[in-house]
């Protein structure tokens, strides 16, 4: 009997360990190079109470449509956590915010989300959980770092659409450019090309 109290106290104590952790999280946005936000939640937090905060610290309306995806290393989504069931056809499973635990989806340092609060563009905040702190709870979350100011929540469809033909004209005009340079010449010659000194590349800094 004092076996089994000792097992079911032990149970208890490491059930409580693992519930007392904070999740802390780095928010970056491809809009806007100096924008930089951290913010700190209890594990047992839920994704709404993360977008909350998402959004309290970016000044943004709480209540436009809005999802979470789980990504992999190469930012290439998995799950979607989102605010409300929109009845899609997708086979996929729907999980919504209030319903979905942040530590049942995230168990490791490292983990990529992606929040997208613009449906119609697509716009997202990248997000990285950056630092497991265990032993310790949050109550409310946390904003313990705020840099730059946040892109617009809503722009111009209109205006969007301009941006992104213009950036790709310009894609287009410096490839254009590149081929010119690297092909146009007369005197070059594929065969002239040192495809050894290549092998000595790196990206490492």
């Amino acid at each position: 009997m004092l076996l089994l109290h000792t097992f079911a106290t032990t149970i208890a104590h490491n059930a409580k360990f693992i519930s007392d952790m904070i999740f802390k999280f780095r928010i970056v946005s491809d809009e806007v190079d100096n924008f930089k936000r951290e913010i700190q939640i209890d594990a047992e937090a839920t994704f709404l109470d993360l977008k909350n905060a998402i959004c309290d610290a970016v000044n943004y309306d709480k209540n436009q449509m809005s999802s979470f995806f789980i990504c992999d290393k190469s930012w290439e989504k998995e799950k979607e956590i989102t605010m409300e069931d929109m009845g899609s056809d997708s086979a996929q499973e729907v999980y919504l915010m209030d319903d979905s635990c942040l530590s049942d989806f995230i168990d490791d340092e490292g983990q990529r989300l992606m929040f997208t609060f613009d449906y119609l563009t697509e716009r997202s905040f990248f997000i990285e959980m950056r630092e497991m702190i265990t032993g310790k709870n949050l109550k409310d979350p946390v904003c313990s770092m705020a840099v730059g100011k946040a892109p617009a929540q809503n722009i111009d469809l209109d205006a969007f659409e301009a941006k992104i033909d213009a950036k790709a004209k310009a894609d287009a005009k410096a490839a254009e450019d590149f081929d010119e340079e690297f092909y146009g010449s007369d005197s070059y010659n594929d065969d002239e090309i040192d495809l050894d000194s290549f092998s000595d590349m790196t990206f490492d800094e």
